[in-house]
């Protein structure tokens, strides 16, 4: 079976121009907008050596001095945003982005539900055509998965496991220690999103998130995640990032059961990271045949995957119709989520 994964691009391609020059531009952003053919225009950072040195690399001909300077050139090049920038930082860029305006927003949707309802009330008010960067749901295997779960061949899924027993180096991330929320909102959210683009929003949650005793300036390292769907439907979420005892018992991996069959996707991006091992998708059909199948796919999460959110932007603003699977007014109840587990682990709901 050959499942093509590649995401549907826009019949004319906006420039783009980056508000961010930070580590998920360099590795993520830029190589998938490189692949995807997207011309970036303009970068702009407030570390304006280090936006200097990253179009340098990325052969991108502006770097602005100022927002003011990187809005004006937008507006004169008929340019689409990417706000690549700490959650604390998306209001005040969002509330000076001209009207009408396309934008991808970085996620979180903000550091909280607050920010995100402000969020999108500000891109509602200002008619933007915009989106949050929840890139999993393009990683090839999760569109693979999503192919096969609609064509039926696994039967009615009712099951989606998601595992993470991995050693992830925080201290990459300096901002991250000053932040009263860190594993659900910047880790185990994409899986929630991922989730919910399966299953739809969840009846309730429950939820606990912890430090680790090796990692205690983190206010979280390890989560535990159940999102209840009625009797039928099991989402579980497990994460521990502290598991610093080599790659042979770490464990990364989205498991989706049906009533006929079964996918089992390892995540290899976080396997002995940042090395990382190869994806593998396998899947199990009964109507098929009793063996696993492995199924070869082109790409991955990191960068692949963020070609999607940028195109489906793309093709939303030009045709109003288009499914825009990563807009705010989706996105907003991704947070919502999120929100309700750490109310949950505050014993408030």
């Amino acid at each position: 079976m050959k499942i093509d994964t590649f995401p549907i691009l826009p019949k004319t391609k906006k420039p783009i121009v980056i508000i961010g020059a930070g580590g998920i531009v360099k590795d993520a952003h830029l190589p998938a907008y490189k692949r995807a053919g997207f011309e970036v225009k303009a970068l702009y950072d407030l570390e304006v050596e280090k936006a200097e040195r990253l179009a340098g690399d990325y052969g991108i001909g502006t770097v602005c001095q100022s927002l003011d300077a990187l809005i004006e050139l937008a507006k004169t090049n008929d340019c689409v945003y990417d706000v690549a920038l700490p959650a604390s930082a998306i209001i005040p860029v969002i509330d000076q982005i001209p009207d009408g305006s396309g934008v991808l927003i970085q996620k979180p949707m903000g550091n909280d539900l607050g920010q995100a309802a402000i969020i999108l009330d500000l891109c509602r008010k200002k008619q933007l055509v915009a989106g949050v960067n929840f890139q999993l749901r393009h990683a090839p295997y999760i569109k693979a998965a999503k192919k096969i779960i609609d064509d039926g061949v696994i039967g009615e899924l009712h099951d989606i496991d998601v595992r993470m027993n991995v050693y992830t180096p925080w201290h990459l991330w300096d901002f991250l220690y000053e932040l009263p929320r860190v594993e659900i909102q910047y880790h185990s959210i994409h899986y929630i999103d991922m989730i919910r683009y399966f299953f739809g929003n969840p009846e309730s949650v429950l939820a606990k998130t912890t430090k680790h005793p090796n990692a205690k300036a983190l206010s979280s390292a390890r989560s535990s995640i159940i999102m209840d769907y009625g009797d039928l439907i099991r989402a579980n979420i497990n994460t521990n990032h502290g598991h610093n005892f080599g790659p042979k018992h770490q464990e990364s991996y989205f498991k989706f059961e049906g009533t006929e069959g079964a996918i089992k996707v390892r995540v290899g991006v976080y396997l002995d990271y940042p090395k990382g091992l190869p994806d593998k998708f396998e899947f199990i059909s009964l109507n098929v045949s009793d063996d696993w199948q492995q199924i070869d796919l082109e790409g991955t999460w990191f960068p692949d995957a963020f070609i999607g959110p940028m195109s489906g932007l793309m093709c939303k603003m030009e045709d109003p119709a288009f499914e825009f699977i990563n807009s705010v007014e989706d996105a907003i109840h991704t947070m919502e989520v999120v929100e309700k587990c750490y109310r949950s682990g505050e014993h408030e709901i």
